[in-house]
């Protein structure tokens, strides 16, 4: 496993020029090892570089991208358990996780490698013909976050190359080396400039917000951090993709079969630890059913072994930074100040380690914090309910609107609620999968913009309209 100390920049590894900063392992809260912090002025190199890069990656044909990228699905194969273990290491999740999501995600690359951008005739008489063209936008800035660090990357990446653009990346400070090390890997597979990776903390990401020289950002993280770089972005009015996160709800309807909805519920809202902004936050349960169900989404949850995510048997690892587990321990002081029952969890585990098992609560009020606020952890509230309007109502009171989803026997009732749910994605009887051929996104303030399939392909582009005047 090796831990990359260097940029890389113009096809080249490149010392940093601001220092380091020490990057912990979360399982354990020691220091993994010191990542580069870049400077201002190598975000302005890494720009150049990528625009220099742009005119030739532009002009290379859609085959030859798409050749390309199945050459980095193959060197990330080669690379497979040394990235995992990379990821483990820097962000907590249990090593089989971690694999699944390196397998995801180079899968995902051969998928984006088969996409295509079409070339739209939408009038054509005797005399002239119209087509709708997609064009690269130019250099694209990706900022990626700490939850699913490698898979998110790729997300961002590689529509991008496939598109024609070419990308400075900014991991997450908590979370660098795998980028570091997977730019390494698959930087001989392009021409030089194409990709880039500076580190560093928010002031970085700020300069790619407002820089120039960037056409795109692409983001994936917080309301907040969302907004500003919005605002940052209005200097040369950037193309902008937020995926901003979400507070998804479920509703379970008397009728399901209640050991397969505990099974599907515990993998949805349990997801990656709960880190996963797609993962389901807030569960209402009809009354009638209510008891059985905590009663047996405790008996799954409670199979999970908590720990380090290199240890064997793991199967659930620890909040990522320090940050995230006081807001946790926070939520849960503050569930217990009002009241709330913890059927399981509810403490965080002693020692060294941002280690807090799962916890399922009830008794809480539907406008409580833990109801109302993204809590991005292993807590889940659930809310019993009897009145169907009451609780659509409930389900599309937060501020986000990313996914939810139905639990019910009848196939066709559950798509008429989900029908009305405030956000971008549903699901019948399952929650928070995604698809690489399934466009993805929210509304409201879980962001702006879709990723995944040919409609997120097509966001990384421009149109061109040819009008076309025929002769003789």
């Amino acid at each position: 496993m090796k831990l990359c100390k260097t940029l890389y920049i113009n096809g080249t590894s490149v010392a940093p020029a601001n220092g380091t900063l020490d990057v912990l392992n979360p399982a354990t809260e020691k220091v993994l090892a010191s990542a580069p912090v870049a400077s201002t002025e190598q975000v302005d190199r890494a720009v150049a570089a990528a625009r220099s890069a742009f005119v030739q990656w532009r002009d290379t044909s859609d085959e030859e991208r798409s050749q390309a990228l199945l050459r980095i699905a193959d060197r990330m194969e080669t690379h497979a358990d040394e990235l995992a273990r990379i990821i483990v290491h820097e962000q907590g999740k249990p090593l089989m996780i971690a694999q699944r999501e390196v397998a995801g995600a180079t899968a995902w690359v051969r998928y984006t490698a088969g996409l295509t951008l079409p070339v739209d005739v939408v009038f054509e008489d005797d005399s002239k013909r119209i087509e709708v063209h997609r064009k690269p936008l130019g250099v694209v800035g990706s900022i990626t976050p700490w939850n699913w660090p490698l898979m998110i990357l790729i997300w961002h990446l590689m529509p991008a190359l496939k598109a024609g653009n070419t990308v400075v990346c900014k991991p997450s400070e908590y979370t660098p080396f795998h980028a570091l090390r997977l730019f390494e890997i698959i930087g001989e597979e392009l021409p030089a400039g194409v990709i880039n990776v500076v580190n560093g903390r928010g002031d970085i990401g700020q300069a790619m917000s407002e820089h120039d020289g960037i056409d795109k950002i692409v983001f994936t993280g917080s309301i907040a951090t969302g907004k500003r770089i919005m605002g940052a972005a209005a200097g040369n009015l950037k193309r902008l993709t937020l995926e901003l996160g979400g507070n998804d709800a479920a509703v379970v309807l008397p009728d399901v079969d209640l050991e397969q909805a505990a099974e599907g519920i515990i993998a949805a809202a349990y997801k990656n630890m709960g880190q996963t902004c797609a993962a389901l936050k807030r569960l209402y349960v009809h009354e009638d059913i209510h008891d059985a169900l905590c009663e047996k989404l405790v008996a799954v949850a409670q199979r999970h072994v908590v720990g380090d995510g290199m240890e064997p048997g793991v199967t659930f690892g620890p909040v990522q930074n320090s940050m995230q587990y006081t807001y946790l321990c926070g939520l849960l002081d503050d569930i217990r100040e009002q009241g709330g029952i913890f059927l399981c969890g509810g403490e965080p585990l002693p020692g060294k380690g941002y280690l807090i098992p799962p916890t399922i609560v009830t008794n809480v009020d539907p406008h409580s914090r833990i109801v109302q606020e993204e809590q991005f952890g292993p807590i889940l509230p659930v809310i019993p309910f009897n009145d169907l309007e009451e609780v659509i109502t409930l389900v599309n009171e937060p501020q986000e609107g990313l996914g939810g989803s139905v639990w019910s026997a009848d196939i066709e009732k559950a798509q008429a609620i989900s029908s009305r749910f405030e956000c971008g994605s549903t699901w019948i009887n399952f929650h928070g999968e995604v698809h690489p051929s399934a466009p993805f996104g929210g509304c409201k303030q879980s962001g702006l913009g879709v990723e995944f399939g040919q409609e997120g392909l097509m966001e990384y582009t421009s149109v061109q309209t040819r009008h076309i005047l025929k002769q003789g």
